[in-house]
């Protein structure tokens, strides 16, 4: 929309390049006019008693095209002074006629165009179209004399009203149409700057948007596989000694939570560098793989219970990776934090509604670890306008339990 309504604007004066264009075109005409004078002298056209000497007709010829040199800078003095000039000219019976016709519209369609002050612009020149008319009527009487009898002069009188009338029109309505087309270039240039800032600022957010996704998958992937390598180091320390088949186990586990974090690191890094949104290189999770988060803790030394309750159904694609995430940061940070013994994993299908409830029974849970997790997780639920809550558990322990709402119909 424009800053200020079609009465304030203000045209910009013109350009350096367009004064110099009106000082030579000004410039220009007035020397057509003064040739144009001494050939209207050559043919006649002011022998008649009361024409004004050669010097003052040259001089009323300079004073109608010569302040066309700053029509654009100064359109209002110059639309008055050629006005002034031209109807004295006239008085004076010293007038150049073809040339001065043109400097006067040019003179009324140039305020009309370029006028600074749009009110002010349109009074002085309807009072200057006024005024002409006036001039038109007095000259009637002034020079009677000069014209036929009356039928010839009423017919004049009539073929200069109407040719007038066309004449002052024109110059009105062409200097309005240029100055709504200015003003109309300069509110699409306004658009267009402030498109973009927006497309700029769009770009920002989505950039942001973006390393703020990276992190937190990069948290995701990273802080799980190394909270159960961690659990599995510790348990293999403690049986070192005591039970080397068990520190194996211990082992083995810690290996293979290695491995897998580093081809999930690996996956992603090449599909960032790849520049794909969702690139096919990341290896796909969803809902369907919870049972592996919940093996992963029972390797880890936790009594895991799993189940599902209600009919499943096809989820899209990123409600079922969210979902997948939410529950594996629970299960991450009661690994860190809880010091848990029992963790239960529960999904239940409702109707129109999918909760996941992860429980454990220890003494801190996600309040611990209440960093990038936890928001990690308030985002996820918060794209799919879903529900998160989170705190001690009535029984005791901790619970993480998320709310999705999902269409009936949908399919995966």
């Amino acid at each position: 929309m424009p800053s200020v309504t079609p009465d304030e604007w203000q045209r910009p004066g013109p350009t350096a390049r367009q004064r110099r264009t009106d000082l030579w075109s000004g410039l220009a005409v007035a020397a057509v006019a003064l040739v144009n004078l001494f050939s209207a002298r050559g043919g006649g056209m002011f022998d008649f008693d009361h024409a004004a000497a050669l010097p003052e007709q040259i001089w009323w010829v300079l004073a109608t095209t010569l302040p066309l040199t700053v029509r654009r800078s100064y359109p209002d003095v110059v639309a008055v002074v050629i006005s002034v000039a031209f109807i004295a000219g006239q008085y004076r019976g010293s007038q150049e006629q073809q040339i001065a016709t043109g400097t006067l519209f040019a003179a009324i369609y140039t305020l009309g165009a370029w006028g600074r002050h749009r009110d002010r612009s349109r009074i002085l020149r309807l009072s200057i179209i006024g005024g002409m008319f006036g001039w038109l009527v007095l000259s009637f009487f002034l020079f009677s004399g000069d014209l036929p009898g009356p039928a010839a002069t009423t017919s004049l009188a009539i073929n200069a009203f109407v040719v007038n009338v066309a004449f002052f029109t024109f110059c009105h309505v062409m200097g309005d149409a240029v100055w709504n087309g200015a003003r109309r270039h300069h509110e699409l240039a306004e658009q267009a700057a402030e498109l973009r800032a927006a497309q700029s600022l769009a770009a920002g957010r989505a950039v942001l948007a973006e390393r703020v996704r990276i992190a937190r998958e990069l948290h995701d992937v990273v802080a799980h596989h190394v909270s159960v390598m961690g659990i599995q180091a510790s348990a293999c320390r403690r049986a070192l000694d005591k039970d080397p088949d068990r520190a194996r186990i211990a082992l083995t586990a810690v290996e293979e939570g290695a491995r897998t974090a580093v081809d999930e690191l690996r996956r992603m890094l090449g599909a960032l560098r790849s520049g794909e949104t969702e690139p096919a290189a990341v290896e796909k999770i969803g809902i369907d793989r919870l049972p592996e988060i919940a093996e992963r803790a029972r390797e880890a030394g936790l009594t895991v219970g799993f189940a599902v309750y209600g009919e499943p159904v096809p989820l899209p694609e990123s409600l079922s990776q969210t979902a997948y995430r939410i529950v594996q940061e629970a299960v991450t940070n009661t690994l860190k934090h809880a010091h848990a013994r029992s963790l239960d994993v529960r999904v239940r299908y409702l109707n129109g509604e999918l909760e996941i409830d992860v429980t454990d029974d220890g003494r801190g849970g996600s309040a611990a670890g209440g960093g990038m997790g936890l928001v990690g997780m308030r985002e996820r639920v918060s794209v799919h306008d879903g529900a998160l809550t989170h705190g001690p558990h009535p029984d005791g322990g901790y619970r993480v339990r998320a709310r999705f709402p999902y269409s009936t119909g949908v399919a995966a």
